[in-house]
């Protein structure tokens, strides 16, 4: 009995092994096809600080500007430190309130400090009910980044980058009210 199972695991392995070497190239190209698919790429954040994610490094968040579904995103650019960005926020928050039946996520994109964050940035995330919508990105490096974003970006916040699979586009500088937001909305639902 022994020799029967030692004999059928010997020719499994032979046989698994000359099959693997005939079709190595197919397999390499399905191993990397998916890789280099933007769209089954996660974002996943290095750490969460009072349940907010983390993100260290821009290539950590690049996979929320290219999911493709059809969900249309809004990400909005801000920091705690500016004052048009603390501004509009409640537009932000108003949106989500008007379009929660549709598929649209707010993502409140933090470029705050790495020292204000644990404080400046938790509290006022908390204390505004925003905390399920903001992530922080850390990386400071805005000129490796920005182009990725947008061409057009200056790199100035408040930023807006609303896309979906069928269309993107960055709107920049602060909205007056929501009013606004919602018109540069309505063309992506």
């Amino acid at each position: 009995m022994k020799l029967i199972f030692l004999a059928i695991i010997s020719f499994s392995l032979t046989y698994c092994q000359e099959n693997k070497d005939k079709g190595d190239e197919k397999e390499t190209a399905k191993v990397e096809e998916p890789s280099e698919n933007k769209s089954t790429k996660k974002a996943i954040p290095n750490y969460y600080t009072s349940g907010i994610p983390v993100y260290e490094k821009f290539e950590d968040l690049e996979p929320l500007l290219n999911i493709e579904n059809d969900t249309t995103y809004v990400l909005n650019f801000w920091a705690t430190w500016c004052k048009p960005c603390i501004k509009e926020l409640p537009h932000f928050k108003e949106l989500d309130s008007i379009y929660k039946k549709e598929k649209m996520k707010i993502v409140l994109v933090s470029l705050d400090f790495p020292k204000d964050v644990d404080t400046k940035l938790v509290e006022y995330a908390k204390e505004n009910q925003i905390e399920d919508k903001v992530v922080v990105l850390l990386d400071g490096k805005y000129n490796n980044w920005i182009d990725k974003v947008s061409p057009e970006w200056s790199g100035a916040i408040p930023a807006t980058y609303i896309y979906n699979r069928e269309r993107n586009e960055l709107f920049q500088g602060a909205f007056e009210n929501t009013k606004d937001l919602i018109d540069v909305i309505e063309p992506f639902l």
